[in-house]
């Protein structure tokens, strides 16, 4: 073969590796960029929280609790109180409980078998009108079985009670005490004030204890 001849014959061979070259190089970039692109959809799957087992297997976010119901009033706790007149509004108290308490009368006693309890409120006007009430026909205390007992009119030493009626102007405040009259060994679980002489819808209850 003469010498021009071998130089044909290698320039076509140079040729057809150069093509074999790009074929491959071409397929590569092709590949490559389909893998890249299978590699975002997955991130982005991921990111929505879907088709990823990693993001299947992830712990959902607890759920808030529901509100957890309020506490019971103890003695010493302010009640708002909403009379029936848009009006008649008051911040109530029951202040304490003196059981036993003792007559402040030396001639009037409790019946056999009866001792007298006292508790002691204290009432704010908060509405735009005064307080005009009777606290002791307001008020009661409960039993543990749910039996209530309503006020005795008797004075005890426990201290000074409300006038009849209590006349408390808004914003001020007043206090005194209502006496009960209750068998002896009787356990008593609440007090109980509504206002409207007792009337009102709402009635504030306080936990003995």
């Amino acid at each position: 073969m003469s010498a021009a001849a071998r130089r044909t014959t290698a320039r076509r061979s140079a040729a057809l590796l150069l093509g074999a070259a790009l074929v491959t190089l071409t397929a590569t970039a092709c590949n490559s960029t389909g893998g890249a692109s299978v590699s975002t959809e997955a991130k982005q799957s991921a990111a929505a929280g879907t088709g990823s087992p990693a993001a299947a297997g992830t712990p959902a976010a607890p759920s808030k609790p529901a509100d957890a119901p309020k506490a019971p009033a103890k003695i010493g706790d302010t009640i708002a109180l909403k009379g029936m007149d848009k009006g008649n509004t008051a911040d109530v108290i029951a202040v304490k409980v003196v059981d036993p308490a003792e007559s402040a009368n030396e001639y009037l006693k409790p019946a056999d078998g009866k001792h007298y309890v006292a508790v002691q409120f204290q009432i704010k006007a908060t509405g735009t009108q005064a307080y005009g009430e009777a606290p002791a026909s307001s008020a009661k205390v409960v039993d543990t079985q749910g039996q209530a007992y309503g006020p005795n009119l008797e004075e005890t030493k426990a201290g000074p009670a409300f006038q009849t009626p209590t006349n408390i102007a808004p914003g001020e405040t007043g206090k005194g005490f209502v006496t009960f009259e209750v068998p002896d060994g009787l356990k008593l679980d609440k007090v109980q004030f509504a206002l409207d002489n007792g009337f009102s819808n709402q009635v504030g209850q306080w936990k003995i204890g």
